[in-house]
């Protein structure tokens, strides 16, 4: 079975910061999209989502899974929002200041699913790029041109008065 990855994840990179959003694996395509997430350097998996698939599967592969579930079409409390910050710091070496040497495209890939990868996942990634130094409007412009139709209305006012 050819899945169009093109279309499914959608690859957010800004400096040092490269995530990958994708909709959630199932036990059935999780074998492909592993070869996927291999593929692109991922070394980390956020699920915000209840667990469709067994994450043994992934961290055999050398690949970390962080259960951080939160209400579809949410926005994260602050204990998980907090957790995927640090994450991305130690990942990404800096969050707000990128290490001197870094040189594009290269390091961890951190991706993240919710069900569709157009809600909880884009919001927490929209979150790191604010952090990051982005304008609150100018990372949700970002997202959404990397994944169409991500963040609803609710997702959009938090961004907007998140910092």
């Amino acid at each position: 079975s050819n899945i169009p990855f093109a279309r499914i994840m959608s690859t957010i990179e800004h400096r040092n910061l490269r995530f990958v959003i994708l909709d959630c694996p199932t036990s059935n395509t999780l074998p492909i999209y592993l070869e996927e997430l291999k593929l692109r350097g991922v070394t980390d998996v956020v699920r915000l989502c209840e667990p469709t698939y067994e994450k043994g599967v992934l961290q055999a592969a050398g690949i970390q899974v962080h259960d951080w579930p939160f209400k579809d079409g949410g926005v994260p409390p602050s204990s998980i929002l907090h957790a995927f910050l640090s994450l991305c710091d130690e990942r990404f070496n800096g969050l707000t200041h990128p290490p001197k040497d870094y040189k594009e495209g290269t390091g961890p890939v951190i991706a993240v699913h919710c069900v569709a990868g157009l809600g909880r996942a884009p919001v927490l990634v929209t979150a790191a790029l604010v952090e990051a130094g982005m304008a609150p409007l100018d990372a949700v412009e970002f997202v959404r041109r990397r994944r169409r139709g991500a963040l609803n209305t609710i997702q959009l006012n938090w961004i907007d008065s998140y910092k």
